[in-house]
């Protein structure tokens, strides 16, 4: 069984020792053609921006999804961003990628006060720079292995009314949602039918999970979409929403044994991956 280092205690949400303000993202590249992001990762905020935000740690932690970068731990090529989605969302278009209104942002007052343009821009610049850094990590990956596979790891809520208030209705909100809409459905098929059955059929804690296709989410966040605009025949993205049954999503408590089991879950399907992107569909 995969296990954390140090189990007597809960793992860190950052995986990079520089994240004390310097660091945006970590890359690990690695010899395969499948990748594994977790880019909501991130508590970060730079501290000229955190001055002029109104909402507190725990208020931003409960729309981030922390620990994520667990889950990949094992994908030979990764990227995990440190920087929280507050202060730059690099799964929406450039266009709103800075939260400036409470309906960009589930309803939340982000700002006690508007952000000047030169605090936005700098996060814009972010934005484009980590997508500028993707398209040469993936090209070369293309390269090297002529297509490959991105597994965009996210979690979700599915306690927004308290935690003390009934969950939201399983009927809505899968254990695992899988978002394919930004695909060529076709083309990917004889990957992603394969992947889902595989996470289907692994033995979660003793009992097998809830798996289906676009219901909680689409799939139509920006890094899948930027994965399938420029990389239409060689690149297949896929959106994995985790329901947050892994932590508590209002005091931030991780379940060990429940990321232990997701990291394993992500790791099975590995050579699954790599030998179905072998045949041509």
């Amino acid at each position: 069984m995969i296990s954390f280092p140090d189990a007597t205690k809960p793992p860190s949400r950052h995986s990079c020792p520089d994240i004390g303000g310097r660091a945006l993202w970590s890359v690990d590249r690695g010899v395969s053609p499948i990748i594994g992001t977790a880019i909501h990762n991130g508590g970060h905020v730079r501290e000229e921006t955190l001055e002029l935000m109104a909402l507190a740690y725990d208020e931003r932690l409960r729309e981030e999804d922390p620990f994520t970068d667990m889950v990949i731990r094992d994908v030979p090529n990764r990227v995990v961003f440190h920087r929280s989605r507050f202060e730059i969302d690099l799964n929406r278009e450039r266009d709103g990628a800075v939260y400036l209104t409470p309906e960009q942002a589930w309803g939340l007052k982000v700002w006690r006060v508007a952000p000047p343009s030169q605090i936005v821009e700098g996060s814009l610049r972010v934005h484009d720079a980590y997508y500028a850094m993707l398209r040469q990590m993936l090209s070369g990956i293309e390269a090297d292995h002529g297509r490959f596979v991105l597994l965009d790891i996210h979690s979700y809520n599915h306690r927004r009314a308290g935690p003390d208030g009934p969950p939201t209705n399983p009927e809505a909100a899968p254990d695992i949602n899988i978002g394919t809409s930004s695909m060529d459905r076709a083309r990917w098929a004889h990957i992603v039918d394969p992947f889902i059955d595989a996470l289907r059929a692994f033995v979660f804690c003793g009992r097998r999970l809830d798996v289906r296709e676009n219901v909680a989410f689409q799939g139509r966040g920006e890094q899948t979409r930027f994965v399938h605009e420029n990389f239409p025949t060689t690149g297949c993205a896929i959106a994995i929403e985790f329901k947050k049954f892994f932590m508590d999503e209002w005091t931030g408590e991780p379940d060990l044994e429940a990321l232990a089991a997701m990291r394993a879950m992500i790791t099975a399907t590995l050579p699954l991956l790599e030998g179905r992107l072998l045949t041509v569909p």
